[in-house]
């Protein structure tokens, strides 16, 4: 059983147990966030219904928050004398996925 959630514009596959690392959250290490549920796969069914999926979501523990890989930005006009360096690190949330909805909740 596996789902797709949305969160920090962009989308996961998850089942649960799976620790993921998504885009800062509001939120302190064990913290229970919910996220939104946007396809719910459990094996023999698929739901993409918006309705249906609507007041389903997905229970996730926050582990940690920390800083991701630098990344670098080079800029650079060939002939021009002009180049840039310049570095990134993104925030990022550690979530570990403690619960999935299922079917029966929505009957």
């Amino acid at each position: 059983m596996y789902a797709i959630v949305a969160t920090g514009g962009k989308q996961y596959k998850v089942a649960k147990g799976d620790i993921i690392s998504v885009e800062k959250l509001d939120a302190q290490p064990g913290d229970e966030v919910e996220l939104n549920v946007l396809m719910l796969n459990d094996g023999k069914t698929t739901v993409v219904d918006p309705a249906a999926l609507e007041s389903k979501k997905v229970t996730a523990e926050v582990l940690e928050q920390f800083k991701g890989e630098k990344v670098l930005v080079f800029k650079l006009k060939k002939r021009k004398r002009y180049h840039r360096t310049n570095g990134h690190r993104q925030n990022l949330t550690k979530l570990r996925i403690s619960a999935l909805p299922t079917e029966d909740e929505a009957e």
